[in-house]
C-alpha cells in the first residue's frame, strides 16, 4: 500500500493528474451539450439492469417451485421469466440502436467542430504537423472523444447502480455470500494500477504509429508518379514493410499485456465463481438456503464481478479519453487567426466595389519560427488597375511576401493596410488581417485543382456562378479553347491533383477560378510558370483589359512580362526594392 501511494505521488508530481484534469475540463466543454443524450442512454441502461436483476430473482422463484421448496404458480412464474427475458433482449437492442444513433450524431458534430477550428488555426503553427498526423488526430482521436462523452459517465452510473443493487439483493438473501463478491477486488486493483501505467504509454505509442502509417500512405499514394519516375518502387515497398514490422511489434506488445491481464482476471473470476459454487452447495446441504437461492447467488456473483471489473476498466478508458483530448488540444490550443473584422471588410468591399482597393505594406519585418529572417523593414504598395511584379531568386521570400499579404503569416513588426478612395475624394482603410482574405483571389504555386468537374472547381470560389460567368472567366484565362474542345465542356471531369490536364492547362484553370471570384486584389504566385511566353502575356493583358478595378500582384522567375507591369520589386537584402526601367531592360535581355 505504501509503495502504491508513493507511486501515485510521483505521478502527480510529474504532472499527469494536472494534465488529466485540464483535459477533462476540455472534454466537458463538449459533453455539456449532450447531457440529454447521456440521460437517455443512462435511463435505458438502468432500466435494462433492473430487468436483468428481476429475471434473476424470478428464476430463483421458478427453481424453488420446481424443486418443491416453495409453492406458487409455475406457469405464471415461467411466463414472467420468459417475458422479462424478452424484455431484457428488447431493451438491449433498443439501447444498442439508440446508442449507435446518438454516437454517430455526436461524432459527426464534434468532428465538424474540430475540423472548423483546425482550419482557423494559425497557418505557420499547424504546418509543423504532418498531414497524416493531423488526419489521425481529427479522425481517431475525435471519435474516441465522441464515444467517450456518450458512454463514460452513463456507464459509470449504470455499473455503480448494478453493483450496489446486486450487492443489496445478495445481502438481503444471505449476507455470507457477500464475502465472495470481494475476493477479486485486491487483484483487480493491483491489475488496474499496472494497466494504468501501460495504458498511458501504449496510447501514445499507438497514436504516434498510426500517424506515421497514415502519413506514409498519404504521401506515397499522392506521389505515385514520382515514385515510378525515380524507380523507387522497391524502396517504398521496403519502407512500408519496416513500418508494418514496427506496427506488428507494437500490437503484439499490446496483445501480450492483454493476454496476461485476461488470464489473471479469468483465474480470479474462476476463483470467485467456484468459491461461490462450493459455498452454495454447503449452504444448500445444511438447509440454510434453497436451490433457487443458490442459483440466484451464482448469477449475481457474475453480475457483481462483471460490474466491478467494468468500473476498474473505466480507469484505462479515462486515460485513453484524456490522451486523445490532449492530442487534439495540442492543435486546437495553438494561436487562432483573427476574423473579428469580417463584417467591417464586407461593408468595406460593398462601399468600394467600383473604386478598387489599394494594398500597402509598411516597415515589415518577418522571421520564421526557426529564426530564419526573411524581411527587415520592407515596403510594398499596389493600386487598382496595376500589375505589380516581384522578382528574385528562388527562396528569397516572394511566396513569403504573398503569405504576409494574405495574413497567413504575421510580421513581427510593421503593418499592412487596405485602402480605397471614393469618387468624392474620401478615403477609408482597414488593417490587414485574416478577415481581409474575402477581398483576395489567390493562385499559388503547383496544381491546386480538386477532383470533380471543371464547373465544380470553379464554383468552389463562387457557388452561385452561372455557366456563362464560368465561360467568361475561362476565356480571360486563355483556357476556354481547350475546355470547349472537351466532350463535356465545363462538365468534364478533373482527376485528383489535376489529373488529365497538363500543368499549363491546370494553371489556366486555376487562374480562371481566381478571376471568377471577382476579388479586388489578385495574387499570382508563379501562376504562369508552365505557360509559354505568348500565353503568359495574353493572360496578363486580359486581366488588365478587364474594366473591373483589380489590383494584381505577380511573382515570377521570368522577366519577359515585366515591361507590361506598372512596377517591379526585386527582393534584395531582405527588402523590396523598386527597379527602374534600365534594370528591367537588362533583366529581360539577360533572360
Amino acid at each position: 500500500m505504501l509503495e502504491t501511494l508513493k507511486h501515485i505521488h510521483v505521478r502527480i508530481k510529474e504532472g499527469m493528474l494536472k494534465d488529466m484534469i485540464r483535459q477533462t475540463k476540455w472534454i466537458y466543454q463538449y459533453a455539456r451539450h449532450y447531457w440529454l443524450a447521456m440521460i437517455f442512454y443512462t435511463a435505458l441502461g438502468l432500466f435494462g439492469t433492473v430487468v436483468g436483476l428481476g429475471s434473476s430473482v424470478v428464476s430463483k422463484d421458478l427453481v424453488d417451485i420446481i424443486t418443491g421448496h416453495q409453492t406458487g404458480k409455475l406457469v405464471q412464474t415461467f411466463c414472467l421469466m420468459v417475458g422479462l427475458s424478452i424484455g431484457n433482449t428488447l431493451v438491449s437492442q433498443i439501447t444498442s440502436y439508440a446508442s449507435n444513433w446518438i454516437s454517430l450524431k455526436v461524432d459527426a458534430e464534434i468532428k465538424a467542430d474540430i475540423f472548423s477550428k483546425m482550419l482557423v488555426t494559425d497557418w505557420e503553427s499547424i504546418t509543423n504537423y504532418h498531414t497524416g498526423d493531423l488526419l489521425t488526430r481529427w479522425s481517431s482521436d475525435a471519435s474516441t472523444i465522441s464515444s467517450g462523452i456518450l458512454s463514460w459517465i452513463p456507464n459509470l452510473i449504470i455499473n455503480i447502480f448494478k453493483f450496489i443493487s446486486a450487492f443489496a439483493i445478495v445481502i438481503y438473501q444471505d449476507w455470507t455470500f457477500a464475502i465472495f463478491s470481494f475476493i477479486g477486488i485486491p487483484v483487480s486493483l493491483l491489475m488496474s494500477r499496472t494497466l494504468m501505467n501501460r495504458m498511458v504509454n501504449n496510447n501514445k505509442r499507438s497514436a504516434a504509429m498510426n500517424a506515421k502509417m497514415s502519413g506514409f500512405n498519404q504521401e506515397a499514394f499522392s506521389n505515385i508518379q514520382t515514385i515510378k519516375a525515380f524507380g523507387a518502387i522497391t524502396t517504398y515497398i521496403e519502407k512500408l514493410k519496416n513500418l508494418q514490422k514496427d506496427y506488428i511489434s507494437m500490437r503484439l506488445d499490446f496483445q501480450k499485456m492483454s493476454m496476461v491481464t485476461s488470464f489473471i482476471m479469468s483465474i480470479v473470476g474462476f476463483l470467485v465463481s467456484y468459491s461461490s459454487y462450493g459455498w452454495g452447495i454447503y449452504r444448500v446441504w445444511s438447509g440454510a438456503i434453497t436451490y433457487g437461492t443458490m442459483t440466484l447467488f451464482l448469477s449475481l456473483s457474475g453480475t457483481l464481478t462483471g460490474a466491478l471489473n467494468s468500473l476498474i476498466n473505466m480507469v484505462p478508458s479515462a486515460i485513453s479519453l484524456t490522451t486523445s483530448a490532449g492530442r487534439l488540444m495540442d492543435i486546437l490550443e495553438m494561436p487562432q487567426e483573427d476574423y473579428s473584422l469580417d463584417d467591417d471588410f464586407s461593408r468595406f468591399a460593398e462601399r468600394h466595389h467600383g473604386d478598387g482597393i489599394s494594398l500597402e505594406l509598411h516597415d515589415i519585418s518577418y522571421a520564421y519560427h526557426n529564426n530564419t529572417e526573411v524581411f527587415e523593414h520592407a515596403d510594398l504598395k499596389a493600386h487598382p488597375h496595376e500589375i505589380i511584379a516581384m522578382v528574385g531568386p528562388s527562396g528569397e521570400g516572394k511566396t513569403t511576401m504573398l503569405r504576409l499579404i494574405l495574413a497567413l503569416l504575421c510580421p513581427q513588426s510593421g503593418e499592412g493596410t487596405l485602402s480605397s478612395i471614393s469618387a468624392d475624394g474620401s478615403s477609408e482603410s482597414l488593417p490587414l488581417t485574416a478577415s481581409a482574405r474575402k477581398l483576395f483571389s489567390y493562385v499559388p504555386q503547383g496544381n491546386t485543382m480538386f477532383s470533380g468537374t471543371i464547373a465544380e472547381n470553379m464554383r468552389v470560389v463562387k457557388p452561385d456562378a452561372t455557366d456563362d460567368e464560368i465561360i467568361e472567366a475561362l476565356k480571360s484565362a486563355c483556357a476556354w479553347d481547350f475546355v470547349n474542345r472537351l466532350p463535356d465542356g465545363i462538365n468534364s471531369e478533373i482527376k485528383e491533383r489535376g489529373g488529365g490536364f497538363s500543368e499549363g492547362q491546370a494553371q489556366r484553370l486555376s487562374i480562371a477560378r481566381a478571376l471568377l471570384r471577382k476579388s479586388p486584389i489578385l495574387l499570382l504566385d508563379e501562376a504562369t510558370s508552365a505557360l509559354d511566353v505568348a500565353t503568359e502575356r495574353a493572360v496578363l493583358k486580359n486581366i488588365m483589359k478587364d474594366d473591373y478595378p483589380r489590383t494584381c500582384i505577380v511573382t515570377t522567375h521570368r522577366p519577359t512580362v515585366l515591361n507590361i507591369c506598372q512596377r517591379v520589386y526585386a527582393i534584395r537584402d531582405k527588402k523590396c526594392v523598386v527597379l527602374d526601367e534600365d534594370e528591367i531592360e537588362r533583366m529581360v535581355k539577360d533572360f
